[in-house]
């Protein structure tokens, strides 16, 4: 049987699309977290960030599976990790937060790259919808060169 390039189009956008929205949740968690303090002795909230991987979205050797063409992937969030950046550190001596020295240490989420990141996620998300729109006008397109 031949292979089909159309199918598991739907499985790779849907990989995309899962993996754009854990994106935005761990986006929205940062945002959240952006100015958050730590008492002395303790760390402050780290930004938290996905770190994508392509998987084969099936086995080619499967013969229960004959539909996917050899190589096609999907994308999966295969970890999180937290930032390596340092904790910000603002001079407050008032503060009880406030070490020894007079400084409160706070999150490291920079909240101008998570509006970057955000906006980012949002634009793939839309585009992958966008790809999703044109796959299925394209399937009908071909199923109604058929019929007519």
């Amino acid at each position: 049987m031949p292979e089909n390039p159309i199918s598991g189009v739907t499985g790779i956008i849907g990989s995309g699309l899962l993996a754009q929205d854990e994106r935005m949740s761990l986006i929205a968690s940062n945002m959240a977290n952006a100015g958050s303090i730590a008492a002395p002795g303790s760390q402050p909230y780290e930004a938290v960030e996905p770190v994508f991987a392509s998987l084969p979205l099936s086995d080619p050797d499967d013969p229960a599976d004959p539909d996917d063409p050899p190589g096609t992937a999907s994308v999966d969030v295969a970890a999180t990790v937290q930032s390596g950046a340092p904790a910000k550190l603002v001079y407050d001596p008032s503060s009880p937060y406030a070490n020894q020295a007079g400084y409160v240490a706070s999150s490291n989420v920079s909240e101008v790259q998570q509006m970057v990141d955000m906006i980012d996620a949002s634009q793939s998300y839309a585009a992958q919808v966008a790809v999703l729109d044109e796959h299925e006008r394209t399937e009908t397109l071909i199923v109604q060169s058929f019929i007519t």
